[in-house]
């Protein structure tokens, strides 16, 4: 009964949020409220069911992103794309591009939070709506997320499980690793994207150059990148890790600027651009994820999927990589990643063989399938925040339309690679 009690309100909460897309806080907040008073989700799990981690690198990273935009730094990088591009939907492609890039070695979320504002100087710039262009730079991150180790957690989650390095996610046991899976899939995307903006084809030209007032932010935001990635090599770090770091050159900026000004108001301005609704929205999000987890619901779906396949190995993979998509597509992929690996390993000795091509399938499945949805992956909800607090509403409609030929094409191309050099 309690099963069926968390899966209705869990739907119930979805379709809400599509419904009245302006209060998803409300419909998160009141189901997690719900699941507390109805036992679904015991008190004790409420602090260790809340990422912290990554709200902690949204709430540096906003900080640090209102310093850099405030820099102009973002409208200079315009200018440059702005030259090298020949009409709108060129500049569209290289921002994605640029985005998916920098997202195999940064969290999906930072690279929204420090890509978005330059395809928004851009928008600007032009007179034409952002919402097609942040929306690509979104799901062009969460795609090269598997790419490498420290491109997404559920990266890092399958290398601490499986015991694979850096190197593994390029090349392993003498064949190419899951980076050309995911390079492969995201130069599939082109195509898609240029049939999904063909008719954007209006000359762009930068006209008068932009000039950078600070370069200050620009420096912490590279050191954000460099120091992320470091610390990806020490094994055992604390959780919150990254999100401290984002935190603490947060504050070492607003120092700087402080030193440099002798004025508190740039700190304030950037204290006050706090998303606080989607700060708000992930701790629901986090709290209703872990309460269907604590129902078992996670459970009864990865045991559903290995016992469809079970038998066939190319069946089992089919199933756990498109399982995997549309999975993802509603639930957090950390969770789910986390109790299909260990549900992999069984399967995958039983049968005689190795795990490899089921867990690159699971996390190519998993990472990618966030995009089906506005509210499958962290870096979605991150860029419709963003959009929403510009004066740009986002429908579920305006999503898909992106989100799903990206996610379908991405997939497919990592799919046939996997199955190609790894069964």
């Amino acid at each position: 009964m309690t099963k069926i009690i968390a899966l209705s309100l869990f739907v119930i909460m979805y379709i809400l949020m599509i419904v009245f897309p302006k209060r998803r806080v409300f419909a998160v907040l009141g189901t997690a409220v719900i699941f507390l008073a109805a036992g679904i989700l015991p008190l004790s799990k409420v602090l260790p069911a809340i990422n912290w981690n990554i709200l902690l690198m949204l709430t540096g990273t906003m900080v640090l992103v209102d310093y850099f935009i405030d820099s102009r730094m973002p409208a200079c990088m315009a200018d440059y794309l702005l030259d090298k591009s020949k009409n709108v939907m060129w500049v569209t492609i290289y921002m994605s591009l640029f985005s998916g890039f920098i997202s195999a070695f940064v969290d999906n979320v930072a690279t929204v939070l420090m890509v978005a504002p330059v395809g928004l100087a851009i928008c600007r710039k032009l007179n034409v709506k952002p919402v097609p262009m942040l929306l690509s730079i979104a799901v062009s991150s969460n795609l090269q997320g598997a790419a490498t180790l420290v491109g997404d957690t559920t990266s890092i989650m399958l290398g601490a499980y499986a015991r694979m390095d850096f190197n593994d996610f390029f090349w392993m046991r003498g064949r190419p690793g899951i980076f050309f899976a995911v390079e492969l899939g995201a130069l599939a995307t082109i195509p898609v994207m240029m049939f999904l903006f063909r008719r954007d084809k209006e000359p762009v030209h930068a006209g008068e150059k932009v000039q950078v007032t600070c370069y200050t932010p620009t420096v912490t935001l590279i050191l954000m990148v460099v120091l992320l990635i470091a610390a990806s090599f020490f094994p055992g770090k604390p959780a919150v890790t990254n999100g401290v770091i984002c935190v603490l050159l947060a504050v070492v900026t607003m120092l700087l600027d402080y030193f440099r000004t002798k004025n508190t108001g740039n700190a304030r301005r950037a204290l006050q651009s706090l998303d606080l609704e989607t700060l708000i929205l992930l701790t629901g999000l986090f709290l209703v994820i872990e309460g269907i987890t604590e129902a078992g619901i996670i459970d009864d779906f990865s045991a559903a999927i290995v016992r469809i396949g079970k038998d066939n190995i190319f069946v089992l993979y089919s199933v756990i990589v498109w399982g995997s998509v549309l999975i993802s597509a509603f639930v957090d992929n950390i969770p789910y990643v986390a109790t299909m690996l260990p549900v992999l390993t069984v399967v995958t000795r039983t049968m005689g063989i190795e795990p490899y091509l089921l867990y690159f399938g699971l996390l190519t499945g998993a990472t990618l399938g966030g995009n089906l949805t506005p509210i499958g992956a962290s870096a979605n909800i991150a860029a419709v925040g963003l959009l929403r607090k510009n004066g740009h509403e986002v429908s579920f409609r305006d999503f898909i339309r992106i989100g799903v030929p990206f996610t379908l094409t991405a997939v497919f191309v990592g799919y046939v690679f996997l199955w190609t050099f790894w069964h």
